[in-house]
């Protein structure tokens, strides 16, 4: 005989509990009623002035016989599955649980291995591709091929393959995409590198954010031998050397000669570091300058010309620099040669929503955050990698928003380069204000002796800044290296100390 619940305990069962007796004392539909009605149903049956009603067996039918993954035709049922929808069914399988499975593990559990690389390589189907990866916001995201924007010869990478293998946005990724309609993407289905690198152990890398900024103790020296009398770079050596993880700004009214000072920076940096990984960004710039920068300089130029919509200016910025963050996770040494972070500002400034608030010139607040965040970058890592970046601004433009652009940024980078109009106009190249050039902390990027020597040097020519431009050139011109420069200062300074003048080095 069953045993019923009284009243006063089924007033105090859960709810859940409560559908659960009544289902099995034979009340009708219980999920569908509320506590009340269950009790008084529950009772009626139980007293017996109601009649159960029949349970029904509307789920799942039992499956007669188990499959057992060890019998034969299991394994050939599941080995009958085509190469094409293994591939697409496991994205992820050549890259991370490939590794994971062993082979004896497949075999025994009857399983179709996928296809490897090669394999995939073979399809007429198939292709490699090789792009900067944009992740969405949706969680998918494209390999970009080309100018870190969009083109036709993209590829779709699904949100499952990018949790799977860990990728992250302005990773390098290789890899093979399988073709689809006339009018959709390829879609990768394989990764076979992630920055040059196996991608088997990308989770292992850390995060940008992570790693630990110190100031640039190690120095870029753009003093060649094949270009002695180039004396603009000998001078950037001397006044405001350039470190690996530098934040600097080159400060320039219009044609100074920024653009000429950028070519040879990059040009001087390529030539000495070859293993540093060179990048150009050019912002609302003019296309025959591009073209000038991609014909000069031996490395990677994005570009987003006057022409392109603010949006595309803001997209190829961010994700150029996360593509220069994942190459520094790896410890790697990038540098960025930016032309200008004045014309980005201007752009996020057209594209965020507005805040409400506007500074004088017209430019939003929020607008500087991003460019701010682009800029801040820059640091030297310690125990390995680093990002350099080499921004130019504008200012005596006219516009009164250039200028505020500039004031906003002034003192967040570590080393500033001015140029002078006025030695322009007077054809006195490089046009540098050697009075308000420097570089925090060059103690740690020159030598006890370079020190002397360029404090030496500043004693000498202070003064007007024309003459003391001319006055430097002169000297550097009767000289071949700046080390002999340097000796040259300190025994003029040591003859002249003989003489009474009364120098006291720093």
């Amino acid at each position: 005989m069953n045993e019923y619940f009284s009243e006063q305990e089924l007033v105090r069962m859960h709810i859940f509990q409560l559908r659960d007796a009544a289902r099995k004392i034979g009340v009708a539909s219980p999920t569908t009623k509320n506590k009340e009605e269950l009790i008084r149903q529950y009772l009626d049956i139980s007293t017996g002035k109601a009649q159960p009603v029949a349970a029904t067996r509307r789920g799942r039918p039992p499956k007669k016989k188990l499959e057992n993954p060890g019998d034969a035709a299991y394994g050939a049922k599941e080995g009958a599955k085509t190469d094409a929808e293994t591939a697409i069914a496991k994205p992820a399988r050549p890259v991370e649980e490939e590794a994971k499975e062993s082979p004896a593990g497949r075999e025994g559990a009857g399983e179709k291995q996928p296809p490897s690389i090669a394999e995939l390589l073979k399809s007429e189907d198939c292709e490699r591709k090789s792009g900067v990866l944009d992740v969405l916001a949706e969680g998918y995201g494209f390999l970009r091929a080309e100018n870190c924007e969009y083109g036709n010869k993209d590829a779709y990478v699904s949100a499952k393959l990018i949790r799977a293998i860990g990728l992250r946005p302005g990773d390098l990724v290789t890899g093979v995409a399988k073709k689809n309609a006339e009018n959709r993407p390829p879609a990768v289905i394989a990764v076979e590198s992630v920055n040059g690198r196996a991608p088997e152990n990308l989770r292992q890398r850390p995060q940008f954010d992570n790693l630990i900024p110190i100031y640039p103790n190690e120095r870029f020296r753009l003093e060649r031998d094949s270009a002695r009398n180039d004396f603009a770079i000998r001078c950037i050596d001397l006044i405001a050397p350039i470190g690996k993880g530098q934040r600097a700004m080159i400060v320039s009214p219009p044609k100074a000669g920024k653009t000429t000072l950028l070519k040879k920076i990059a040009g001087a940096i390529a030539d000495n570091y070859p293993n540093v990984m060179l990048f150009v960004l050019l912002v609302d710039e003019r296309p025959e300058e591009v073209t000038d920068m991609q014909r000069s300089i031996r490395g990677e130029v994005i570009y987003s010309t006057f022409d392109e919509m603010p949006e595309h200016h803001c997209k190829a910025a961010e994700l150029l620099i996360e593509r220069a963050k994942r190459n520094v996770e790896l410890g790697k040494d990038v540098v960025i040669i930016m032309d200008s972070l004045t014309r980005l500002a201007r752009a996020y400034n057209l594209t965020i929503p507005p805040t409400g608030r506007t500074l004088s010139g017209g430019i939003d607040p929020g607008a500087l955050h991003a460019p701010k965040r682009f800029f801040g970058s820059a640091r030297n890592i310690e125990n390995g990698g680093s990002l350099t970046i080499i921004a130019t601004a504008l200012i005596d433009t006219g516009s009164r928003m250039d200028d505020v652009i500039y004031e906003e940024f002034k003192g967040t980078g570590n080393m500033e380069i001015h140029l002078d109009r006025k030695l322009s106009e007077r054809r006195i190249f490089p046009a540098i204000d050697l009075n308000r050039s420097s570089t925090r902390r060059e103690d740690l990027l020159l030598t006890q002796k370079e020190l002397e020597g360029v404090f030496a040097m500043r004693r000498m020519i202070a003064g007007d800044n024309a003459d003391a431009t001319e006055q430097l050139l002169n000297m550097l011109m009767r000289t071949k290296t700046n080390a002999d420069f340097v000796d040259n200062v300190i025994m003029h300074m040591k003859a002249l100390e003989k003489q009474g003048f009364k120098y006291t080095g720093r």
